[in-house]
């Protein structure tokens, strides 16, 4: 196996979204144009995290190398003319909006990782993590209207970007999501 030379290591071994995130976000504005950033992290939802994070912010995403427990994150730091300004979705509701707009016709469609929804969630949702979601979206009618919830808000705008850049016209991110919901949940 071929050594992947980085730049920088960042470790973010035993934190929980959204802190890899937020340290490789801290840790890219350090970084020259080109450098590759090395994150060694054990949340598997970083992943999926970190990928769809550098796709929305223009860095590229080189790939993931696991070893046991420890997965190794590879991100290239864009040059000016490929960085994009970090996007936004702009159709937000709250946690209380989204109370009152559970109806039958609504789907709720849960982002975070299957341990996370098997844990607690609201009756109903449907779980398709952020990974997954490009290869199961066609579970999805574009044309329904979908809230898209996470644990605080950061993944669920990521995937509400992803179902509206592929057509699905009535999409929401809930925020500030799983974190601060005081509604019925269920789970193990």
């Amino acid at each position: 196996m071929s050594v992947i030379q980085a730049n920088h290591v960042l470790d973010a071994k035993g934190l929980a979204c959204p802190m890899p995130i937020v340290k490789t976000k801290k840790t890219m504005k350090d970084l020259q144009e080109g450098q590759v950033l090395e994150i060694q992290a054990t949340d598997k939802g970083s992943k999926a995290d970190l990928k769809a994070w550098a796709e929305s912010t223009g860095h590229q995403y080189l790939g993931t190398l696991e070893e046991g427990e420890l997965l190794k994150h590879y991100l290239r730091k864009a040059g000016q003319d490929d960085q994009n300004v970090e996007r936004q979705h702009p159709h937000v509701v709250s946690n209380e909006e989204l109370a009152a707009s559970l109806t039958d016709e609504a789907i709720l469609l849960d982002v975070r990782e299957a341990a996370e929804y098997a844990f607690a969630r609201i009756p109903g949702a449907i779980s398709i993590p952020l990974g997954e979601l490009e290869e199961r979206m066609n579970e999805l009618q574009a044309d329904q209207t979908i809230y898209v919830i996470c644990r605080t808000g950061s993944r669920s705008d990521m995937a509400a970007q992803k179902l509206a850049a592929s057509g699905f016209s009535h999409v929401y991110n809930v925020v500030p999501g799983m974190s601060q919901w005081t509604g019925e949940t269920t789970g193990v």
